[in-house]
């Protein structure tokens, strides 16, 4: 088992985060809860931006809200002097609402509606990425109508697979997402926009998936594109001032991961950027990347109260807890793994292999597959690491279940940053149906 960040076995044997007790936290905030490590945000946040620094490259790392969108998840990153990425109206309304700086919103999506698109235009929002020719069209039409110009980047595919769960892979070639390079969509791309009087057209934007932990496919991914550049280089006369490497830097969730740091994901790309440039004799684009996982991922911590037990003789025990595919969906959806403890028995050694499983009603409700823990019993609290990428942002309402709260740790302190859902809360938009014998 690996503590992250500031996370540790205190004196009385509790996991302690951001220096504070689990048990104290549960015991004033209940669970499941959503506890983050503060403390490690802002490391992983610095790591990234001093990386470039060193590089003495020109960048912007942009944070991929689409992790964990909340105010307050936003307003950190505005501290930590980071930009934004989005992908839809309620991120962006979330955005605005934490008092984020607009200009400083990349906007993305595959399927971005008019409503989505006006609305950022209206705030001014910095940058956005197009995805395909009808969004072309789209925001074409938009900006004359509002007698604006726009910032844009086009998002394309290079063809590069990513060798992570096929749900997670967005750079190949069969891809719902941006322009093919291999089959001439991205150059009909360029001709559109570059003849558009709507577009200030700044560079180009690529993202191979996540949880990427091979480095080689970051700077395979580089060398096609550079392809391209030269390319566009010879037969248009175009050089991007800008080039979005996307994010999907992977993390450690169990001791089969073995990520590089930020420094060293960063180092190995500008390497090859600065190689590909300098054989073009053009100058360095300026690098964008939005990391998501890679800063929020490892300080997210979800506890929870053990509950039942099932033992299947000779084949294995299942322990329930009082969570599960209803606030971190991932295990479900694509067998993600993670590692747990009893945050009440760090000390103790684990003596048994069990099974945790949510208590929703699906069989494939199960958030770790045999992981070792010293004798558990109902009311013991169970630790599971690395929640804080797509946990909160996927947990749902399945079997009419409240989704958890989210506290902020650090420095001994706790603050509240999302409210537990109630039962009224989750029947708020619902509406009674006038059967013919009420009327």
């Amino acid at each position: 088992m690996y503590l992250h960040g500031s996370s540790r076995i205190n004196p009385n044997g509790h996991l302690e985060i951001g220096g504070i007790d689990s048990i104290d936290l549960t015991a004033e905030y209940g669970t499941p809860l959503y506890v983050y490590d503060i403390g490690l945000i802002r490391e992983r946040a610095s790591s990234f931006k001093s990386a470039f620094d060193k590089a003495k490259v020109k960048a912007k790392v942009a944070y991929a809200s689409k992790a964990f969108s909340s105010i307050a998840m936003i307003q950190l990153m505005q501290e930590e002097g980071l930009y934004l990425d989005i992908v839809s109206a309620g991120e962006l309304f979330t955005a605005l609402a934490a008092g984020f700086p607009a200009e400083r919103i990349h906007f993305h999506g595959n399927n971005k509606s008019q409503d989505e698109i006006k609305l950022a235009l209206e705030h001014g929002v910095g940058c956005i990425v197009i995805d395909n020719f009808h969004e072309i069209e789209l925001l074409d039409l938009i900006c004359r109508d509002l007698g604006i110009k726009t910032k844009i980047l086009l998002r394309v595919t290079p063809g590069v697979n990513a060798y992570t769960h096929k749900y997670m892979t967005t750079g190949q070639i069969d891809s719902k997402f941006g322009f093919d390079l291999l089959n001439g969509q991205a150059d009909e791309a360029i001709q559109l926009v570059t003849e558009s009087a709507s577009f200030e057209m700044s560079g180009f934007h690529y993202h191979l998936g996540s949880q990427i932990v091979d480095i080689t496919r970051f700077v395979l991914a580089v060398d096609e594109i550079f392809k391209y550049i030269k390319k566009w280089k010879d037969h248009y006369s175009y050089v991007p001032q800008v080039l979005n490497l996307g994010g999907g830097f992977g993390i450690r969730y169990t001791d089969q991961d073995n990520p590089l740091t930020p420094e060293i994901y960063v180092e190995k790309i500008i390497e090859k950027v600065k190689e590909k440039v300098s054989e073009l004799m053009i100058d360095i684009p300026e690098i964008w990347i939005e990391p998501g996982r890679s800063l929020v991922g490892e300080a997210g911590t979800t506890l929870y109260t053990v509950g039942s037990q099932k033992v299947v003789p000779s084949i294995r025990t299942y322990l329930a807890v009082d969570g599960g595919m209803s606030d971190n969906l991932r295990p479900s959806l694509y067998q993600a793994k993670h590692e747990a403890a009893l945050a009440n028995k760090m000390t103790e050694t684990p003596d048994r292999i069990v099974t945790v499983a949510g208590k929703c009603c699906e069989s494939g409700d199960t958030l770790i597959w045999d992981v070792p823990l010293p004798d558990p019993q109902a009311g013991d609290l169970l630790a599971v690491f690395c929640t804080g990428a797509y946990g909160y942002s996927m947990a749902n309402n399945y079997n009419r279940l409240p989704r958890p709260a989210v506290v902020f740790v650090e420095d001994g302190e706790a603050q509240l940053v999302v409210k537990r859902e109630t039962y009224e809360h989750i029947l708020q938009l619902d509406l009674p149906y006038n059967t013919k014998a009420s009327k």
